[in-house]
């Protein structure tokens, strides 16, 4: 065998083994149902465009006073544990949930962890965003917080005048204090970190002002900001709670378009221009502000074993 047909050969097994272990990965979606108070469920997807719901809760929220689970989201570690964090309450909460698991199905106990300790007037903690920083090794918590007369308001009442806030952890036990994450001039929710290369990230954000309450990303070298050359809104008035994922060489950014009553999902190979696939993807009715992972089919099978084993 020569040496250029040795090499082919390898080049197109390689490829092949690269091919097939793409088709083991599905896509997981986070949910949850309102009002809230049953927990956390899982739509799932091999295409990134056509989601199931598994239709069970895999955990039931017992974080926080008002004991609800809203805006769930999940990252990977390194090490493969899965972790979790959500919103547990409206206002009068200074904290957010938090879990973690290997399987998706069995977990640990529940924590509410107080991300504004040194805030004594702060209102609230929204939809914390989990983000692993695979560089420096650690976890960073992106919120949203309203502190009262810090800002200004604009056309925001002061209790609904939100700015983005993180924490930084390794192991879920100590927390960087938290810190200022964006102050972009206005009012703004739901925040994700996507990575799309070493010093390249994006920033995807609700403006939650009453003129717009819509999405908008902005961009940076590095996950911690500043962030910088923020775009044009590019979603309909009335849509919150983004996540992203890539499928193939598109970005796909999905939103809650709460006012029409369904999901919203915009494409982009550059986050400047975005095409509306809101007629182009199916979504189950129900589906509530998520984030968008990746897991091997065999994590899927246990997940869809459990749901059917106690519905």
């Amino acid at each position: 065998m020569n040496r250029v047909y040795k090499y082919a050969l390898l080049s197109f097994f390689y490829m092949f083994l690269l091919a097939c272990g793409t088709r083991k990965s599905v896509y997981l979606f986070t949910s949850f149902h309102e009002p809230a108070n049953e927990g956390l469920r899982f739509l799932y997807s091999y295409d990134a465009y056509h989601w199931t719901d598994l239709n069970h809760t895999f955990l039931k929220p017992e974080a926080g006073e008002a004991k609800i689970m809203r805006d769930p989201s999940i990252c990977q570690g390194a090490d493969g544990m899965f972790h979790l964090v959500w919103t547990t309450g409206w206002k009068d909460d200074k904290g957010i949930g938090y879990a973690s698991s290997l399987d998706l199905i069995h977990w640990s106990a529940q924590q509410h962890i107080n991300v504004m300790p040194y805030e004594p007037t702060a209102v609230n903690a929204w939809a914390p965003e989990l983000f692993y920083d695979d560089e420096a090794g650690q976890f960073i918590i992106v919120f949203a917080s309203t502190i009262p007369s810090r800002f200004a308001k604009g056309e925001e009442d002061e209790n609904n005048n939100h700015r983005l806030y993180y924490t930084i952890t390794k192991d879920f036990k100590s927390f960087s204090p938290t810190q200022l994450f964006l102050d972009p001039g206005f009012s703004v929710i739901d925040a994700e970190i996507v990575k799309r290369a070493k010093n390249d990230y994006v920033l995807v954000m609700k403006d939650n002002t009453r003129l717009n309450r819509n999405i908008l990303v902005a961009f940076s070298a590095h996950p911690l900001g500043p962030y910088t050359n923020f775009s044009k809104r590019f979603t309909e008035m009335y849509s919150e709670g983004p996540t992203v994922t890539k499928a193939g060489n598109n970005w796909l950014i999905y939103y809650d378009s709460y006012r029409l009553k369904r999901f919203g999902a915009m494409s982009t190979t550059d986050f400047k221009t975005f095409t509306n696939i809101a007629y182009e993807v199916k979504v189950p009715e129900g589906h509530k502000h998520g984030t968008i992972f990746k897991v091997n089919k065999k994590t899927l099978e246990k997940l869809k074993q459990a749901a059917k084993a106690t519905n």
